[in-house]
Formats: structure tokens, C-alpha cells, sequence
């Protein structure tokens, strides 16, 4: 039997962990069984087990890792509202929308999240606070808790509409949607 060095499992859980982002958000959380996921991960099914407990429990890690990702990302954004005018362009743009695989979790996940265990939705629940956190700092620099109202009204209408862009099987009324709601967004916010 091969035994490997405590880094190694680590890089393949993580492995597992970002494929299985890209997956669940491409095709959706129930429709990404465990022999697929391993698959992408370049694994046996059998190796599944030495790193979760469970598909919930990898469920509940990708959810964690993806929004930290995402929030981390904020750090490359310009400071303050020029920074969140940015984010709103690139978050509302026909390749966010037309690559859900490579995006926002929330976007993709949301409907099911909320249909998954209490991990699942603490994982959740935590990266979203961080992703308000940042959405308001970038808001009201001086008082980011005066903002937190302002920061879940942006960061819903920005998820919504992507998710109703994505929806659309008319692609000039998925565009419209989408450029609509950057203005909306941009309106909201000042």
C-alpha cells in the first residue's frame, strides 16, 4: 500500500474542492454526483471517503472556499465605490452570465443552498456576511455599519438579476436585463 505525505492529501482535497465548484455551479449541486466529481478531480470514487464525510460535507467546503475566493478577488477591485462600480460591471456582463462554472456562487447555488444541511448553509451564511462586509467598507469607507442596509439591497439586486439574465432563453432580452440592472445598481448605491 502507497502512503503518501500529509501535503499530498491536502492538494488532492483541495483538487476535489475546486473541481467540484466549477461543477456544482456549472451543473448544480443534486445534478453532480460523487463518481462525476471525482472524475473531474482526476480520482477513483473510493478516494471520495479519505477526504469527506459525506457529499454534504464536500458541499458545505466548496461553498466555503468558493465565496472566500470571491471575496479575496475584491482585493484586485480599485478602492471604494470606483472599486464596487467595477464589480457591478464585471458581476452584471454577458461572460459572467454565459460561464456560471467560473463564477459567483451565489448565482448559481443559491436556490439550492438553501435546500441543504445546516453546515452548508452556516458555510453560507458566514462568506455572505464577508461579501456584505466588503460591499459596504467600499460604500461608506467611515462607517461601514451605517451601509449594511445599502450593501444586502446592491448585493441581492445584482444577484437576481443575473440570475433572470441566465434564465432567458432570448439573448438581446437577457442582454437588456443585464444592462438594466447595471444601471439600477449604479442608481442604488449613490
Amino acid at each position: 500500500m502507497v502512503r503518501y505525505a500529509k501535503e499530498h492529501k491536502q492538494v488532492t482535497r483541495q483538487r476535489i474542492i475546486e473541481k467540484a465548484g466549477h461543477r456544482f455551479k456549472q451543473d448544480g449541486i443534486d445534478g453532480s454526483g460523487i463518481s462525476t466529481l471525482m472524475s473531474d478531480a482526476g480520482l477513483t470514487n473510493g478516494a471520495f471517503y479519505a477526504h469527506f464525510a459525506s457529499k454534504d460535507d464536500l458541499v458545505a467546503h466548496v461553498v466555503a472556499e468558493e465565496l472566500h475566493t470571491q471575496v479575496a478577488a475584491y482585493d484586485t477591485l480599485r478602492s471604494g465605490r470606483p472599486g464596487l462600480e467595477d464589480l457591478i460591471r464585471e458581476y452584471l456582463s454577458p461572460e459572467h452570465r454565459d460561464h456560471p462554472g467560473l463564477g459567483c456562487p451565489s448565482a448559481a447555488l443559491l436556490d439550492e443552498i438553501g435546500r441543504c444541511e445546516d453546515g452548508t448553509k452556516q458555510a453560507y451564511t458566514d462568506g455572505a456576511r464577508a461579501i456584505l462586509d466588503e460591499i459596504a467598507a467600499r460604500l461608506t469607507p467611515e462607517d461601514p455599519k451605517s451601509a449594511r442596509s445599502k450593501a444586502i439591497g446592491l448585493f441581492t439586486m445584482m444577484v437576481g438579476t443575473l440570475q433572470l439574465s441566465r434564465a432567458l432563453s432570448d439573448r438581446k432580452f437577457a442582454d437588456e436585463v443585464l444592462e438594466q440592472g447595471i444601471g439600477n445598481a449604479l442608481a442604488f448605491m449613490r
